[in-house]
C-alpha cells in the first residue's frame, strides 16, 4: 500500500491550495482518511480527518478555512486550503487506516508535501 500526496507549493497569504492523496495497492477499505502537518521545530499535528460516513473534524486553527473531502472510487482524498496564512507553512502528510483484508488494517502515511505561505 502506498499513499502519494501532491499539490503543495508556494502561495501568498490569502491564497489557496488543494492537496491530494491517492492510495494504491491491495486495498479493501480506507477509513478514516486524514491530513497532518509538521512545521519546523513543532510536533506533527492533526489538520483534518474524514470518515467513510463523511464525518469530519478539523483543527481549531484551520476550521472554516480548510475542507477535507474524499472520492471513494478513486481512493483519493483532498484538502482544500483557503485563506492561507504564514502559520500554515509546514510539511503536510496524508494518512489513512487501510484494510488489506477483512481482518487486517493498519495506518499508512504518505511522504509529505511542502506548503509554504509567504509574500
Amino acid at each position: 500500500v502506498q499513499l502519494q500526496a501532491s499539490g503543495g507549493g508556494l502561495v501568498q497569504p490569502g491564497g489557496s491550495l488543494r492537496l491530494s492523496c491517492a492510495a494504491s495497492g491491495s486495498i479493501v477499505s480506507i477509513d478514516p482518511m486524514g491530513w497532518y502537518r509538521q512545521a519546523p521545530g513543532k510536533e506533527r499535528e492533526l489538520v483534518a480527518r474524514i470518515t467513510s460516513g463523511g464525518s469530519t473534524n478539523y483543527a481549531d486553527s484551520v476550521n472554516g478555512r480548510f475542507t477535507i473531502s474524499r472520492d471513494n472510487a478513486k481512493k483519493t482524498w483532498y484538502l482544500q486550503m483557503n485563506s492561507l496564512k504564514p502559520e500554515d507553512t509546514a510539511v503536510y502528510y496524508c494518512t489513512a487506516r487501510v484494510g488489506t483484508s477483512l481482518y487486517a488494517a493498519m495506518n499508512y502515511w504518505g511522504k509529505g508535501t511542502q506548503v509554504t505561505v509567504s509574500s
